[in-house]
């Protein structure tokens, strides 16, 4: 018997999700960390421990000023710039090489900083499907005021961030893998955050902090291969079909059709990776009876047949053995 699933562990399940911590910075002002585009697939994070930033991300919002205690994810791994915000010139960084992780450390005698920077890893199509979703940053600040609505999450993000601190501490066996399982915790708990928060972001966030939405949503999720219906959704939701379609729109960008295909296309890149799984079956388990318009539907989303991306992936995987 397997157990009801929320849309987040869904989600999770469905992406293939890996995060690694790979830099602790510790500097005195005046400093500076410039980052270019990330790779496809990557996703940069950083964690302020101690002190405060300022991070910029050129055509992506204003200038956010960041504290202790601060997470900040750029899901669309855009170009950003991290700063203490003297305008002065940063004394150069050097790194020196730890057990298990790297530190990155400047002579400068002003505030210091303190600060761990990782990355969270997708693989393909699912990093596509994650920046269509989620808003190009992620800012979550853990010294919210204690009792809120998301009270309970926020202890167990605190929990996280002070072990991650105490394994980037010590010499630890093990600690490499530790710290990484730890980074891809990190980014079920900032997206649960983000969701349970008053003020979500847009995407599939605010679509899970909308009382009124959420079920459509959760029906999507733990049965994408139903054949839903804008009429079945709308009255799930007790609202009218052009309501939901104006929610969806203003807070998704897409209307829940669209999200129901990604879905589905998300799924089916998962079963195809399958050795012995015919198309036919993998197209019959995410609601296409027609392996034709299964087809049709693959190779618009991920511009390539189910037979050419079942082949990209056994030749992955037979580079790595």
């Amino acid at each position: 018997m397997s157990p009801t699933l929320d849309w987040l562990s869904h989600l999770l399940g469905m992406v293939t999700v890996r995060g690694q911590l790979e830099l602790r910075c510790s500097y005195g002002a005046p400093w500076q960390v410039i980052y270019e585009d990330s790779d496809a697939g990557e996703m940069p994070y950083h964690i302020v421990l101690g002190g405060s930033a300022i991070l910029e991300t050129p055509g992506k919002g204003k200038p956010q000023n960041l504290g202790a205690g601060d997470i900040v994810m750029l899901t669309h791994g855009s170009a950003h710039i991290l700063h203490d915000g003297s305008g002065a010139r940063p004394k150069p960084a050097r790194e020196r090489e730890a057990l298990n992780l790297i530190i990155s450390e400047n002579k400068g005698s002003g505030e210091r900083l303190d600060m761990l920077c990782g990355r969270i890893v997708l693989a393909p199509p699912h990093d596509r499907f994650i920046r269509a979703y989620l808003p190009p940053r992620l800012v979550i600040r853990t010294s919210a005021v204690e009792g809120s609505s998301n009270g309970e999450t926020l202890a167990q993000l605190k929990g996280l961030m002070a072990l991650m601190r105490a394994e980037s501490n010590a010499d630890r066996l093990g600690g490499h893998a530790m710290l990484n399982a730890l980074s891809t915790a990190l980014f079920a708990l900032a997206l649960r955050m983000s969701s349970e928060s008053d003020e979500a972001p847009t995407g599939l966030l605010a679509l899970a902090g909308h009382p009124r939405l959420a079920p459509a949503l959760a029906a999507i999720f733990n049965q994408p291969a139903y054949p839903w219906t804008l009429s079945e959704l709308s009255s799930i939701c007790s609202m009218s079909r052009a309501t939901l379609l104006r929610h969806f729109k203003e807070k998704v960008g897409r209307s829940p059709n669209e999200l129901l295909v990604d879905v589905r296309m998300a799924l089916a890149a998962n079963e195809l990776k399958k050795p012995g799984v015919s198309t036919e079956a993998v197209a019959e388990s995410v609601g296409y009876q027609s392996v034709a318009a299964f087809r049709r539907a693959f190779t618009l989303h991920l511009g390539i047949t189910p037979a050419e991306w079942r082949r990209s992936e056994v030749e992955k995987q037979h580079g790595r053995s």
